[in-house]
């Protein structure tokens, strides 16, 4: 047996809206199948009747066919005209009262056609628009029907029309009401996103200028240190000058392609930190690269080994880094100390050197950015830790920062 799929437009919406001859065109389109729905409906159910005589009418066949269809034919355009349309309805009904012409078989031409109308304009139109439309086509028809009633005292005339316009104004009212406040939460969701479009890419900016910052203060020092040491040992020891040389080109090719992954982030914001992220065990291998430059770094880790995620260990990573090449650049001396310690719901990091007392009027990062210490205090807030960085009273320089650490990442 065979089988026929459906278009793919078919298949994945609703049955009821896969009915599009049913469905109201968009914006002020022309009329469609429902619009041509309610005219023809309307008339067939209450003017036709009295056309082929099933129920009797008052006034001509011609005058009858005439004005009913001319209640329901401006019905076809209500949507992009809807004042319009319930002014026709409106000088319709007052015709037909003065003329004493009833095309319906109620009394004041009972029908939908100016429900419809008022309805359609409180949906199209301002409150304030409609109301005032509204009040104006009732005062007419009520002026109209008490001047038919004069003209012929034989005929009835009540005031139904106003008890049609009013449940009729606030339905079209609410569907208004409602149409605005979907639209209003809709753009205030747009506005939403956008905004948290502009936080995600003004933190992507933040990011990558800490790692950029960081990337190049330590190379940049690092090189300065090793080119200088190069430089006095040229003459006297050419083994060790080749051995700082090689160690510049080993650590600016490493510089460059750490910067081109860094910069590649930028070309996709919001993505995941690489894998090749340095960490905490990279922590050693920094303390012995700066081994060669005469740097003497004690390195501890005391406590328990807690399982942290990626990003909180390249943010320890990176303090470390920039505060030695603080201690490199600033500190006037040989000796640092970094002490990892892992503490029960705590990961605490401090890098101390034994530099001379500081003087309160040079500030330690007069000769530097200041992007330095800013930067590792803005790295430690995106991890609601507390960060310190100041002068020791005994000489040197401290930086410490500490992080929360929940305890489902302890290992157990």
């Amino acid at each position: 047996m065979a089988i026929t799929s459906l278009p793919p437009d078919q298949t994945a919406r609703p049955w009821h809206q896969r009915l599009t001859p049913l469905r109201h065109r968009p914006g002020n389109a022309g009329p469609d199948a429902i619009d041509i729905a309610i005219a023809v409906g309307s008339f067939a159910a209450f003017t036709l009747p009295l056309l082929v005589g099933t129920v009797s009418g008052i006034g001509s066949t011609a005058a009858i066919a005439i004005l009913g269809a001319a209640a329901v034919a401006p019905l076809l355009v209500r949507r992009r005209w809807p004042l319009a349309v319930l002014i026709a309805v409106t000088a319709v009904l007052c015709l037909a009262s003065l003329l004493g012409v009833r095309f319906t078989p109620w009394v004041s031409n009972t029908g939908p056609a100016f429900g419809v109308a008022v309805l359609t304009l409180a949906d199209r139109r301002s409150r304030r628009d409609s109301l005032l439309a509204t009040g104006a086509a009732l005062v007419a028809i009520c002026i109209a029907a008490l001047v038919g009633t004069h003209l012929h005292p034989d005929q009835d005339q009540d005031a139904v029309q106003l008890l049609i316009a009013v449940p009729a104004w606030l339905a079209g009212d609410m569907i208004r009401t409602r149409r605005d406040y979907r639209s209003s939460m809709a753009a205030q969701q747009r506005h939403w996103a956008a905004e948290e479009e502009r936080r995600i890419r003004a933190e992507e900016r933040l990011r990558v200028s800490r790692d950029v910052h960081d990337l190049i203060s330590h190379t940049l020092s690092m090189v300065a240190v090793r080119s200088g040491v190069a430089r006095l040992l040229l003459d006297e020891q050419p083994g060790e000058a080749r051995q700082a040389l090689g160690a510049i080109e080993t650590a600016s090719r490493s510089a460059l392609n750490e910067l081109r992954r860094v910069l590649a982030q930028i070309r996709e914001p919001g993505c995941e930190p690489a894998s090749d992220e340095p960490g905490l065990d990279e922590i050693a291998d920094l303390v012995d690269g700066l081994h060669h430059d005469g740097l003497v770094v004690e390195y501890r880790v005391t406590g328990e080994p807690v399982a942290c995620p990626a990003l909180l260990q390249t943010t320890v990573y990176r303090i470390v880094q920039e505060a030695l090449t603080n201690v490199v650049k600033h500190a006037h001396t040989a000796r640092a100390r970094i002490e990892i310690r892992h503490a029960p719901h705590e990961l605490a990091v401090s890098v101390t050197d034994d530099g001379p007392v500081a003087d309160s009027s040079e500030p330690r990062d007069a000769s530097g950015s200041g992007l330095g210490l800013v930067g590792m205090r803005e790295r430690v807030s995106l991890f609601g830790g507390r960060f310190e960085a100041g002068a020791r009273p005994e000489g040197g320089f401290a930086v410490a920062a500490y992080f929360p650490i929940d305890e489902d990442h302890y290992v157990h």
